[in-house]
């Protein structure tokens, strides 16, 4: 299809450039704000009449897109969602024409779906592999599923309020997760520097050309469906809404929306423009001050809202844009107190049916006020846009390590607040370390848990494991390691088949291998390690601090300061399996068990050992999470547990690669059967039965076992 994609505008000072959908910046003035413009009397020659029999997404709009069509191996069939009537809210508020616009239909269910789908497939044509991306949620999610689709690896900076189901949605589409414990400016601010540094592409949302341009197809949406419901006038234009309401955070759906009517009426497709509610949680509500106030700039905010998904606190440009479309045609801006959107979102369950996320009920909260107030004049069409629905992704799935904890130094009234230079050069170095992924192959797993304490001991390096050459050929597809130490002699594909696999795939060749075995060389052995490998250590013949100080070397790191130099940082990045400074030398042992008394009791005695560290569960499913975070030398586990009995926790660690070579003691009150003895026998080292508990005993077993 030929393109209609004409030249960029910037937004700030007019100057026009090319037409390129991965432009940066305006070369006059510098500034990001950048708008597409097309050939729009050319495209109004076509529509409607070129859009009959084009398939039902975003891109049957393609004339007035950047990317005249999709990548058919990233799409997923994007946009179109339904425009629904609500009679039951029109009978409740005594007002006709009342529609939801229903974005939780999108691949990830949110309207963010857009922008992914524009944004990444134009990033993979212009041959970008990785990306770094701010988010308060949504469109971590959605640019996780598209990156997975296009092969790019996604850098995803969220805040810490961002719910952890949002965090573990994104980890399970293969996005690599930061955590930062500040606002979502400070996120944006970091995620930035990251990107700067490690000379990643950084997506620029809103200020991007596919950002604000995916926006528009909403527009193009509504004012066809509207058609349909309503039919089209006698000259066959499409209608538009009298008001179109959205919750906002940095305002990229509405700038949207609003440029694809202006569009629309520029080519004469549309008669009026609506007018824009823009809602905003009253925590953080910087638009709604500013504009009630009459400043044409918004004055940031600190973020204290429950609404995590909409809280950016300072959304520069976006505001004066936004307020200029309200002001131009009648609109106005409202903030909602969180009580009343959490009314709001069982009230559109209840009587409507749609079971929304918090952002889609600020939104019909402040459609709740505006008609109470009379902003919205009778016999007035109303479009609400539903903006999302998110689901639950269970931590079980992902394993430990799905997200990397970035904390900022804080104020002294509580809010986190951005270090000077040097301390975010201090962070983002130990970030680098975090996100720095090792693989360690051995089948002996004391081996791996030993290697695997020593590496994070000195590093936060990010550690995979693998009991075989086949497990390890599969953790290197999956996690792309940056170095690997491998024994030689393992089941099924020895250390030699692995090398010469890895160094006969042109994708993995480069991955440096650090050999550590116990297997006496050949002369061809020692050939081959020294072709294929980077060095070879022999178990039990090298310094363990040598080891380490050796891998970072290769990793073009710098080795390690002693453990008692303990250089001041403004803020740290801890990894959520990073033990305590005082607990680095100490064996982990979970315990799950949801008697408080009989915890208390193995966690004293074992903790007067001296050697270990106790992390406790009180069920199966918590169990379970601390397996995955902590994978500890022995899970000491009772039977009879709630939501998740102990079989059944059992039966999950077997089935896992990741968990069943941990040692498992079970300690329950529980009378075994014959029956159930000879089946736990194979997947437990021993049994400790509450009934004739015995303190040395228990304590011999455990030191038995770990020692």
């Amino acid at each position: 299809m030929s393109s209609y994609f004409t030249h960029i505008v910037c937004l700030e000072c007019g100057h026009e450039q090319a037409a390129d959908p991965m432009a940066k910046a305006c070369p006059r003035c510098g500034s990001q704000w950048l708008d597409a413009r097309y050939d729009y009397p050319a495209v109004a020659g076509l529509w409607p009449a070129a859009l009959a029999g084009r398939g039902d997404s975003l891109w049957r709009y393609s004339e007035l897109l950047p990317l005249t069509e999709p990548d058919p191996e990233i799409s997923m069939g994007e946009g179109f969602t339904s425009l629904t009537r609500l009679y039951s809210y029109e009978r409740l508020y005594q007002h006709e024409h009342l529609y939801i616009k229903d974005e939780r239909q999108g691949p990830t269910s949110s309207f963010k779906d857009r922008q992914a789908a524009l944004a990444v497939t134009a990033m993979r044509r212009a041959g970008i592999t990785e990306c770094v991306l701010a988010s308060t949620g949504n469109a971590g999610a959605a640019y996780a599923a598209y990156c997975a689709r296009a092969g790019i690896k996604l850098w995803l900076f969220l805040t810490s309020l961002v719910p952890s189901e949002k965090m573990r949605e994104a980890a399970l589409y293969g996005a690599e997760v930061v955590k930062v414990s500040g606002t979502y400016d400070e996120t944006k601010h970091v995620a930035a520097e990251f990107a700067k540094r490690k000379g990643i592409h950084l997506d620029r949302g809103a200020k991007a050309v596919p950002g604000k341009e995916s926006m528009k197809t909403l527009a193009f949406e509504i004012a066809e469906q509207l058609a349909l419901i309503l039919g089209a006038d006698s000259s066959g234009r499409w209608h538009s809404p009298d008001w179109y309401i959205q919750a906002v955070s940095g305002g990229i759906g509405p700038m949207g929306v609003w440029k694809g009517f202006e569009e629309l009426l520029q080519m004469g497709l549309i008669e009026k423009m609506p007018r824009l509610g823009i809602i905003q949680a009253a925590g953080c509500a910087p638009m709604v001050n500013a504009f009630k106030a009459g400043q044409p700039k918004a004055t940031p905010v600190i973020p204290k809202t429950l609404i995590t998904v909409l809280a950016t606190g300072d959304p520069g440009f976006s505001y004066g844009y936004l307020r200029q479309a309200v002001l131009s045609n009648g609109g106005t801006m409202e903030a909602i107190e969180d009580g009343r959107t959490f009314e709001a979102m069982r009230r559109l369950a209840s009587k409507a049916g749609y079971s929304v996320e918090p952002a889609t009920a600020v939104a019909f909260a402040g459609l709740e006020k505006m008609l109470a107030e009379g902003t919205i004049r009778p016999g007035e069409s109303v479009v609400v846009n539903c903006s999302g629905h998110t689901f639950t992704a269970e931590s079980h799935i992902l394993g430990d390590q799905y997200v990397h904890d970035l904390q900022l130094a804080a104020n002294q009234d509580g809010a986190a607040h951005l270090a000077p230079d040097e301390g975010l050069d201090s962070a983002i170095r130990i970030l680098d370390e975090q996100v720095t992924s090792i693989l360690i192959v051995d089948d002996n797993p004391s081996d791996r848990r030993l290697i695997r304490r020593l590496l994070q001991r000195y590093k936060r390096y990010r550690i995979h494991e693998a009991g075989s050459g086949l497990q390890a050929l599969k953790a290197v597809a999956d996690h792309r390691p940056d170095v690997i130490l491998a024994d030689l002699t393992m089941p099924e594909m020895d250390g030699f088949s692995l090398l010469e696999n890895l160094k006969n795939n042109p994708q993995t060749a480069d991955i440096p291998v650090v050999v550590v075995s116990a297997k006496t060389l050949t002369d061809v052995d020692a050939r081959m390690l020294k072709e294929y490998s980077e060095s070879v250590w022999t178990k039990g013949g090298f310094d363990t601090r040598q080891l380490v100080d050796h891998v970072v070397q290769v990793l073009g790191d710098i080795p390690a300061a002693p453990a008692d130099s303990k250089p001041a940082r403004s803020f740290t990045i801890e990894t959520n399996e990073m033990p305590a400074e005082d607990n680095a030398d100490k064996q982990v042992i979970v315990i799950i068990e949801d008697n408080p008394q009989d915890l208390r009791l193995a966690r004293r005695l074992l903790e007067s050992e001296g050697s270990y560290r106790i992390i406790s569960a009180a069920s199966g499913r918590e169990g379970l999470k601390a397996l995955y975070e902590h994978h500890p030398e022995l899970l000491i586990l009772d039977l009879m547990l709630p939501e998740m009995d102990g079989f059944e926790v059992l039966r999950i660690i077997q089935n896992d690669p990741k968990l069943r070579d941990i040692p498992v003691v079970v300690l329950s009150a529980k009378e075994l059967t014959a029956a159930e003895r000879a089946a736990l026998e194979p997947f437990i080292t021993s049994v400790v039965e509450k009934a004739s508990f015995d303190r040395n005993q228990f304590l011999y077993i455990v030191n038995h076992i770990l020692k």
